[in-house]
């Protein structure tokens, strides 16, 4: 038989681990389904030698058959398994239920990512694989994670000329 002390602390862990629990999901109501993002669009704004700004629309595709209320959201880029950018992004927006929407956030990098996404290209790369994760932030009690995986594929030549010594450059003919 525990001890009045040890029964207090096993009491509290495990109330510990239950709100730990719930705070996870708490931006869900229970038997919902987390909404999927996916970059639609990236433009770059507007950068200089030590940060580039780029602007990406993410589409918020909610399954469920309630609407989902969208504060804000925090979030970072990774490309080709680096970290290239991070953002955070203001814009309230509600996600109709069984439909989508989309929100338009800023995405910085510095000169460290973008040199090591230059190095890679320079190795012949002809695919970028990303990773798109974050917190869509909902309100009160939190908000949803969310994690996402992919790959673009470079336009044939890009590859082959990005980064010294990485292919032929151009060539001119007179």
């Amino acid at each position: 038989m525990l001890n009045p002390s040890r029964r207090r602390l096993a009491g509290l862990a495990a109330a510990m681990l239950g709100l730990t629990a719930l705070g996870g999901c708490a931006g869900l109501r229970l038997g919902m389904q987390k909404p999927e993002v996916t970059v639609a669009n990236i433009r770059l704004l507007d950068g200089n030698l030590l940060e580039q700004r780029f602007l990406l629309t993410l589409r918020v595709m909610n399954p469920n058959t309630s609407e989902i209320a969208i504060e804000g959201l925090t979030f970072k880029v990774d490309l080709n398994g680096q970290p290239f950018a991070k953002g955070v992004g203001n814009q309230p927006v509600v996600i109709p239920r069984l439909g989508e929407a989309m929100v338009e956030v800023t995405a910085t990098t510095g000169l460290g990512g973008l040199l090591r996404q230059w190095k890679a290209l320079g190795k012949g790369r002809d695919k970028v694989d990303y990773r798109l994760s974050g917190r869509l932030v909902t309100g009160n009690f939190g908000g949803i994670d969310f994690d996402q995986t992919g790959e673009v594929e470079l336009p044939k030549g890009l590859a082959e000329g990005a980064g010294a010594g990485g292919g032929k450059g151009p060539v001119e003919k007179f």
